[in-house]
């Protein structure tokens, strides 16, 4: 914290809002993990199984077209 700084650079703090004369820092609720039990559980975002092959086997027809077509 700089000398007669009117806020802290890194959080804002002013003397307002008070300042925060501990090492810690605040970064959220701190809510047990038992508050999020009723939330759904995330769904997955990886690409079906059959995806990566069929983009393999497009790229590799549209190098050996380039070949052929050129």
């Amino acid at each position: 914290m700089p000398r007669n700084a009117r806020a802290c650079p890194g959080c804002g703090a002013d003397e307002r809002s008070g300042w925060n004369e501990e090492a810690t820092r605040y970064d959220g609720l701190n809510l047990p993990d038992s508050a999020f039990e009723d939330e759904p559980p995330a769904q997955s975002r990886r690409a079906p199984g059959w995806l990566w092959p069929l983009v393999g086997f497009v790229t590799l027809a549209a190098i050996i077209a380039a070949f052929i077509f050129r």
